[in-house]
């Protein structure tokens, strides 16, 4: 792991995600952060984004591709419902 690489843990992967949640919220939605199981990231999308026909884009384009630049372990991100 190089100096400047976060740890893959709750902490680190929640922190992330929190630097994510703004664009979420500009378009009424939101994102929680579940947990991590083996080396998928499990969170839940809310608001506008639970039941957008989109959500799946923004969870792969936005979400999954933000966190695996940071991660690059993650082997997907998913929505629990």
């Amino acid at each position: 792991m190089s100096e400047n690489a976060l740890e893959f843990n709750d902490e680190n992967v929640k922190d992330e995600i929190e630097k994510i949640r703004p664009v979420l919220q500009r378009d009424g939605g939101d994102i929680d952060f579940i947990g991590i199981e083996d080396k998928v990231v499990k969170v839940k999308l809310q608001g506008a984004c639970s039941g957008c026909a989109m959500a799946t884009v923004t969870l792969q384009w936005t979400v999954e591709r933000n966190l695996k630049s940071v991660f690059p372990e993650i082997e997907k991100v998913e929505n629990v419902q």
